[in-house]
């Protein structure tokens, strides 16, 4: 994904613990943990298969990893799909992997429903599905957006399966609190809004973030998440459009902003832009 214009000259996603890490592989899995995080890639290459198949079978090895690895709690999950809008094997590919990936939910008795994880689905280049993931022994909240159908409840016209995320995860430990933001855009109810709009899409996306604030800070016991303070990371389907979206984060939000812009496809191809982020309250915030 190629990086765009952003506020920052170079911004870098590290995620720190405390104690002595170990790695290791299962299957397609590379992972490093501690003793109560870990956090895992695989990227397996299409080969001919489906996409379908090859969510399937990322979503399995990441299962047996967990089960082995003792770290039962799913926190957030990056998947990346070549030509994610394309169509193949008779629905457009993201709809493929849902079906796929909610599969593997199923199999490994994995909440598939209300108290999925947290997640992002976004095209990329290249020629295989790339997932990245978070994982604990420590359980999530799963925040959802009163603006917004449960993307788990969306109706078949966006395909046989449901997308399986929650809006949000809200890990809350003694001294500190994580909030993991889903991909998020310019959807109210269950359509998409603002056909064409960049700049309405992006404030209609900023909408949809406060609200998930909000229900966070419901449940939040360190203070309050704020959009500003939030680490953001951009997507934008037509590189030319940076400036437009980045005219209204900076006039909604400010200039001083933890953010990064990235091109790349969404998984509704009317839509031109998507936001991820995450915050932190608490010890070390």
């Amino acid at each position: 994904m190629p990086l765009l214009a952003t506020s920052q000259t170079s911004l870098l996603h590290a995620w720190h613990c405390d104690g002595t890490l170990s790695e290791g592989r299962l299957g397609a899995v590379a992972y490093r943990r501690s003793e109560d995080f870990l956090f895992g890639v695989l990227s397996l290459p299409e080969a001919g298969r489906g996409m379908q198949a090859l969510g399937f079978a990322a979503y399995r090895d990441i299962f047996a990893c967990l089960e082995r690895e003792g770290m039962p709690q799913l926190l957030r999950f990056w998947n990346y799909l070549p030509r994610i809008n394309e169509a193949g094997g008779g629905m457009e590919r993201y709809r493929e992997f849902n079906v796929g990936r909610q599969d593997a939910f199923i199999e490994g008795s994995h909440p598939h429903l209300a108290g999925s994880p947290s997640a992002c689905a976004l095209g990329c280049g290249g020629d295989a599905l790339v997932v990245y993931f978070l994982a604990s022994r420590h359980a999530p909240l799963a925040i959802e957006n009163p603006r917004q159908l449960s993307a788990w409840s969306y109706p078949q016209q966006y395909g046989p399966r449901a997308p399986t995320f929650s809006r949000a995860s809200l890990l809350q430990l003694p001294t500190q609190e994580v909030l993991f933001i889903s991909g998020t855009a310019s959807i109210v109810g269950h359509e998409s809004v603002h056909p064409g709009e960049v700049a309405a899409q992006t404030q209609e996306t900023l909408r949809n973030v406060e609200a998930v604030l909000s229900e966070a800070n419901r449940r939040a016991r360190h203070g309050r998440f704020a959009a500003r303070d939030l680490t953001l990371k951009v997507f934008v389907r037509h590189a030319e459009d940076v400036v437009a979206v980045q005219r209204v984060l900076e006039a909604e939000l400010g200039k001083d902003l933890k953010i990064m812009y990235l091109r790349a496809d969404v998984c509704r191809a009317e839509l031109l832009v998507e936001i991820e982020a995450f915050g932190f309250l608490g010890a070390g915030a």
